[in-house]
């Protein structure tokens, strides 16, 4: 994949993390988007927000996309790498490529999803980790809950 297009696909999630720190939430942010490149579902992390433990960015996201009839060349860009719910939510159903903003904060599944065939893009992006640094490094306690520690 075009590291200019996985940028400019990454500041749509990056936006997303932004709204949920600014809601009091997890600044974790992400964006489906089809094989054509349009755009079919963006999130944030909503847990707190929501009390609902399983509205990660990246669910919130396929739900903002609606069904699909294949997801079969489409792209999750996400602001850090997916933990292992969202991974199997990329397996089930097929996602074929996942770029991630930051892995140095938390290491998820995406080792996991290459080994099994899908297209990792990892951008080790400034920006999202000195928001999640920032937010782990005030907030440790939600983070943890947020990771299951």
């Amino acid at each position: 994949m075009d590291q200019v297009q996985a940028h400019t696909w990454l500041a749509t999630a990056v936006a997303e993390a932004r709204a949920g720190l600014a809601e009091g939430g997890i600044p974790i942010g992400a964006a489906l988007y089809g094989a054509d490149g349009t755009l079919l579902g963006r999130g944030h992390n909503r847990r707190v927000q929501d009390d609902d433990p399983s509205t990660h960015a990246e669910t919130a996201a396929f739900r903002a996309a609606g069904r699909q009839r294949t997801y079969r060349g489409t792209t999750m860009v996400t602001t850090l790498s997916p933990c292992w719910y969202c991974s199997g939510l990329v397996r089930q159903f097929g996602i074929s490529r996942v770029v991630v903003g930051e892995a140095a904060t938390f290491h998820g599944g995406h080792d996991w999803l290459a080994e099994h065939g899908v297209e990792i893009v990892l951008l080790d992006d400034p920006e999202c980790i000195a928001m999640m640094r920032d937010f782990i490094d005030k907030n440790p306690a939600l983070w943890n809950e947020d990771i299951g520690v």
